[in-house]
């Protein structure tokens, strides 16, 4: 293992094999960034989701995918140019992963690929216990998707973040006001109808907590490039809290928190949830 990923694996306090796969897991997402960042991909492109939340603004969860959007439309963009500049950055530090660009099979805004290591060789990398590494089946992946919006909706605002390890670099990410926009936008409109997501209603109390303001433009945006805001008026925040509340009475909490659970290390955390709990907080939002 390389001094510099032994030090970022200082980070964690990692007891169970799934806490070292959730450290293994982010440590290989910081790396590809760092080669997208030597590729330039931040000057077209900009980091958001729940990965970024984590990476850059200290959400106190882990998180799967890599999220992107493009500053512009671009239909021709090939997420394939960047392919080698994020195996060659994590064969500098000694991972093995291979990146695999998904083909589109239908009309869509979205370009993707899969980073795939294999889980067992790369906790042995990064000196998991034996007793660990004996409960991981051989021939088990890491699989981290990478997605890339390449028509983004308009009317957002970046910044841009630093990370200091393994070296010093800048990721251009969204501002946390349409952070938020894009995590209420997928809270609203995600068209899983079983699968629930309580990783976004967890993100939802981390910005309510942290004060920070929905860009309700940006969202507005969001929701009509998807189909699911169609009035002719803007929308305004007393309508946004009522989708909201409206969610929440649909809301299956109990499998909200199954699939949170993953992803913390604290399960008391939820405990709190319910729907007076979701509906009280609804009321603190605040709107750009």
């Amino acid at each position: 293992m390389s001094e510099a990923v032994s030090q970022m694996l200082k980070r964690y306090s990692c007891v169970t094999q799934q806490d070292y796969k959730n450290a293994l897991k982010e440590i290989i997402q910081e790396l590809a960034l760092l080669g997208l960042w030597r590729s330039k991909f931040f000057e077209k492109a900009a980091f958001y989701g729940g990965t970024s939340l984590r990476i850059l603004f200290g959400l106190n969860r882990f998180s799967e995918d890599l999220d992107f959007s493009l500053l512009q439309p671009e239909k021709s963009f090939d997420i394939q140019a960047y392919q080698t500049a994020i195996e060659t950055e994590l064969a500098q530090f000694g991972f093995n992963v291979t990146m695999t660009p998904k083909n589109k099979n239908f009309d869509s805004a979205i370009v993707s690929a899969f980073l795939k290591a294999n889980t067992i060789e790369h906790l042995i990398k990064i000196d998991v216990p034996e007793a660990e590494q004996s409960r991981c089946h051989y021939d088990e992946q890491l699989k981290i998707k990478l997605e890339v919006d390449i028509n983004p909706p308009p009317k957002f605002e970046t910044t841009v973040n630093y990370l200091l390890q393994p070296i010093p670099y800048s990721v251009k990410t969204f501002s946390e006001p349409d952070l938020f926009a894009g995590k209420l936008h997928a809270l609203l409109c995600r068209s899983w109808k079983t699968r629930v997501k309580g990783r976004d209603w967890y993100d939802f109390i981390w910005f309510i907590g942290r004060q920070t303001p929905v860009h309700l433009s940006h969202l507005e945006e969001r929701m009509r490039q998807s189909g699911h805001y169609e009035d002719t008026h803007p929308l305004k925040g007393d309508t946004l809290k009522e989708m909201i509340h409206q969610k929440i009475d649909k809301l299956d909490m109990e499998k909200a928190k199954e699939d949170i659970f993953a992803f913390i290390s604290d399960r008391s955390e939820v405990d709190i949830w319910s729907d007076n709990f979701f509906h009280a907080i609804t009321e603190k939002l605040l709107f750009k």
